[in-house]
């Protein structure tokens, strides 16, 4: 998958996004000719905390984590997204630099907008910049809830909790009778949920010999779906 060809943004799954829809025909011509598009291996830094933002970033293809190291040191992921996403415009739009990290879970393509052709968008369609604000509005009330959960919820449950998150990220947005299953390293589920490695893997051993999940090296899925749902609400 080294090679592929660049995505074009007219027939592009990320049109339907709720914020590429905003642009007309128009502006897709312009971001088409201004962007660029990059393959990234799993583990592969896309932009790094307290670099300069230089643009908009839009997932193509794959999966990416959006993390932050704290003043202990250790990595907390605050956001997972997938294709269709897009990642940088708080940065973008406050002038700042970076304030996390982008990782790739698995081989991605991102493609990338250049910061005046964002802005230059922002300017002339008035959709585009309400939606931008949406996101900004709604990411800054996630954030908000999750800080509230971690003070006051078992660490048992913001595990189920964590792992219901990456269900609704990465699984099928209509249900299906097919168990969700996914690949996500103990490390990354303990930087989501706030914890240490050990104490993700006893848990997680806990929820398989209760008939919850099975897992596979990495790989987990999720068996009951409602259980896992009763759990991560008990303190709601």
């Amino acid at each position: 998958m080294s090679r592929f060809l660049s995505p074009n943004c007219h027939n592009c799954p990320s049109r339907q996004s709720p914020l590429m829809s905003c642009c007309v025909q128009e502006e897709l011509d312009f971001i088409a000719t201004s962007k660029t598009a990059q393959f990234y291996h799993k583990g592969q830094t896309i932009f790094q905390q307290g670099s300069p933002v230089l643009g908009m970033h839009c997932i193509h293809q794959g999966k990416v984590k959006m993390s932050k190291v704290g003043g202990d040191g250790k990595e907390h992921i605050m956001r997972l997204v997938r294709q269709g996403d897009v990642m940088g415009f708080r940065p973008l739009l406050s002038g700042g630099p970076y304030t996390t990290s982008a990782v790739a879970l698995e081989d991605s393509v991102v493609c990338f907008v250049p910061r005046p052709d964002v802005l230059r968008i922002i300017q002339s369609n008035r959709q585009f910049a309400n939606v931008l604000l949406q996101q900004m509005a709604a990411g800054l009330g996630e954030a908000e809830e999750r800080l509230l959960r971690m003070a006051y919820k078992p660490v048992r449950e913001r595990l189920a909790e964590a792992l219901m998150v990456v269900r609704r990220t990465f699984g099928p947005a209509s249900p299906s009778s097919v168990p969700f299953s996914t690949a996500i390293s103990r490390d990354d589920l303990a930087a989501l949920v706030g914890t240490a490695k050990e104490t993700v893997s006893r848990l997680l051993t806990e929820y398989k010999d209760e008939g919850i999940i099975s897992t596979r090296g990495s790989q987990i899925t999720i068996l009951n779906e409602e259980k896992l749902v009763a759990i991560s609400t008990r303190y709601d």
